[in-house]
């Protein structure tokens, strides 16, 4: 990543500005970007473990629409691929915790 700074929001230097400050920004570079956003959503997910805040998810949600962006996947695809893998694997709403599993000895072996 070259110099220094952090991914923000588009609004954020006009923010900065309406306050009266003056932001110093540069555009990210493509082949940066990504890093960035990687940076940018572990940064917002330690934001919601310190303040436990539904907003806060608000923000990671975002990073990772811009991740998926990133991948050629559009909000609605990826909700597509999130419920497909919900069907296949089911989600987290009963509270499931896996202690042990016994591997298949044979996992090939017809059945």
């Amino acid at each position: 990543m070259e110099g220094t700074g952090k991914l923000v929001r588009d609004r954020v230097p006009e923010l900065i500005r309406n306050d009266g400050g003056e932001p110093n920004t540069r555009t990210a570079h493509e082949a940066e970007y990504t890093a960035l956003l990687r940076v940018k959503l572990l940064e917002e997910v330690q934001e919601f473990f310190d303040s436990d805040a539904a907003d806060e998810l608000v923000d990671v949600i975002e990073v990772v629409y811009a991740l998926a962006r990133e991948k050629g996947v559009d909000a609605k695809q990826l909700e597509k691929l999130r419920a497909a893998k919900e069907v296949a694997r089911g989600g987290f709403t009963e509270r499931t915790v896996l202690i042990t599993a016994v591997e298949d000895p044979e996992p090939d072996a017809a059945r």
